[in-house]
């Protein structure tokens, strides 16, 4: 099987609804992981605020994120720059995907892609 979990609930919001979408999400790809899966993790939107969180060991996610840290494909370039969460990204050392050519953005993370790849694309 083939999974994308695309991630776009925004990590500042520290909301019990944000935070259970991103522990969802990590748990589905921990799951798909360890089925064997081919499993991919993309951060959008505000979710791009997500890596710089989760690397921090205080984070109760921090175990679980690093369970799945070698699924993540990256962060989309251009919300990362909207988003504020450049900076983050690039701590993380986590791809700045740019696939998706958009005017007037660096470019952005290609959600259409796994589509087309089939992958059964899941947003959080």
């Amino acid at each position: 099987m083939k999974t994308a979990i695309i991630i776009i609930a925004d990590a500042n919001a520290n909301t019990d609804d944000t935070n259970g979408r991103a522990f969802n999400a990590l748990s589905l790809a921990l799951e798909s992981k360890q089925q064997g899966d081919d499993t991919a993790i993309v951060f959008i939107g505000a979710g791009t605020r997500w890596p710089a969180a989760l690397s921090n060991p205080i984070h109760p996610f921090f175990g679980l994120y690093n369970e799945v840290r070698d699924v993540v494909r990256g962060a989309s370039c251009g919300c990362a720059a909207v988003f504020g969460a450049t900076e983050g990204v690039e701590a993380c050392d986590l791809p700045q995907l740019k696939d998706n050519a958009i005017p007037s953005t660096p470019g952005l993370a290609s959600v259409r892609q796994f589509l087309a790849d089939g992958y059964q694309t899941l947003v959080f």
